[in-house]
């Protein structure tokens, strides 16, 4: 298979445009049916909503748990979550695979966990629109949004702090079974990454 890869000289928001259009075409020529993508404020989500516009597709938006600024508040902006309902988006959240309990106990306690260190691992080498993809996956994957088999493959968009700048092919899992999840292909990343 010989296959275009889109690569960025930087992280961030200026990708978002490119990586959708990249994913919207793989989706096309895959017939994926799935696509998930990390969305803080919901802006994202609609970024993807407009380029997968007209597609057979289902499309996730995972956003931050509740809580993560501040105390029982969910960062979604209503505006934009009335208008990705409109648009059929489905939104969801719940923790983060690579941090929830496991974070706290990290804080409190010190050292790293396991989930520390996979994170870690993926954010270093891969850059953390990377991470964000992976985790994103096994959170639609837990929420029952997506469907998890040997054959299925969905696409998973990710970004670095805000917007997407990272867009793969996964075979997706669980979070207990992690090591099931597969990274296909890579559609779209940048070449720098953040430190």
């Amino acid at each position: 298979m010989d296959k275009t890869i889109t690569y960025f000289d930087d992280v961030g928001k200026a990708n978002t445009e490119e990586v959708m259009k990249a994913a919207a075409k793989r989706a096309g020529e895959l017939g994926i049916r799935h696509v998930v993508v990390a969305s803080t404020s919901g802006e994202t989500a609609l970024a993807a909503a407009e380029a997968f516009s007209g597609q057979d597709v289902e499309l996730i938006a995972i956003t931050h748990q509740y809580g993560l600024k501040e105390s029982g508040k969910w960062e979604v902006d209503e505006e934009k979550m009335a208008k990705l309902k409109e648009l059929g988006v489905v939104m969801t959240t719940q923790s983060h695979m690579f941090s929830g309990v496991e974070r706290a106990i990290s804080k409190r306690i010190g050292g790293a966990s396991r989930a520390d260190v996979i994170s870690d691992t993926l954010r270093t080498v891969f850059g953390k629109g990377f991470k964000v993809a992976i985790e994103c996956t096994m959170m639609a994957a837990d929420s029952g949004h997506i469907p998890v088999s040997a054959d299925t493959e969905i696409i998973a968009i990710g970004g670095t702090r805000w917007g997407a700048d990272v867009a793969l092919v996964v075979r997706p899992a669980h979070s207990f079974d992690f090591f099931s999840l597969q990274v296909r292909e890579i559609i779209a990343m940048p070449r720098a990454k953040e430190d």
